[in-house]
C-alpha cells in the first residue's frame, strides 16, 4: 500500500514524490516531446504501460496538480491531458534528464541535432518549448513543433 504521509520535506523527496516513478515522468514526456493527449495515445507508447498502471498514474499527476483533465472538443468519450502550470514547469528538468540520457546511453535514440541545439541554446529553447507545449503543441509532432520553428 502507498503511503499517505510524506517521507520528509526535503525539497528532492517532494519532486519524487509527486512526479518521481519511471511512468508519471514518460506520461509527461509524452505530452511535451510527442503531443500525446489521450489515453489511447499513452497507452501507445513504445514502453508498453499496462493500462491499470496508466489509468493510476493520469489519476494521480492530476491529483497532484501536474496534468489537467478535459473533456474533447470532437469526441466527448474522450479526456484531453494537458500539463497544468506546475506541470509546464518540468520542462527544464526533462530537458536536463534528457541531456543526461543522451550523453550516457550508446543506444539512445535521441535526435543528435535536436540534443546539440538544446546542449547549446537551453535559454532560448525552453521558453519556445513551454510556449509551444502550452498552446497544445510539441518538440517533435505537428506543424507547430519546436523543431519546425528552428
Amino acid at each position: 500500500m502507498k503511503r499517505l504521509d510524506v517521507k520528509s520535506h526535503c525539497p528532492i523527496n517532494y519532486a519524487l514524490e509527486c512526479f518521481g516513478d519511471p511512468w508519471s515522468l514518460l506520461i509527461v514526456r509524452d505530452i511535451v516531446y510527442f503531443g500525446k493527449k489521450t489515453y489511447g495515445e499513452f497507452l501507445a507508447s513504445e514502453e508498453r504501460i499496462a493500462t491499470n498502471v496508466l489509468a493510476n498514474r493520469l489519476a494521480d499527476l492530476e491529483k497532484k496538480g501536474i496534468i489537467k483533465k478535459c473533456p474533447c472538443d470532437t469526441d466527448k468519450r474522450k479526456d484531453i491531458y494537458m500539463l497544468t502550470e506546475r506541470g509546464l514547469d518540468l520542462i527544464p528538468l526533462l530537458s536536463e534528464m534528457a541531456l543526461w540520457g543522451a550523453k550516457h546511453d550508446v543506444d539512445t535514440d535521441a535526435p543528435k541535432e535536436w540534443v546539440e541545439t538544446l546542449s547549446r541554446d537551453k535559454e532560448h529553447i525552453l521558453p519556445l518549448v513551454r510556449t509551444t507545449v502550452e498552446k497544445g503543441g510539441a518538440v517533435f509532432m505537428g506543424p507547430n513543433s519546436v523543431v519546425s520553428k528552428l
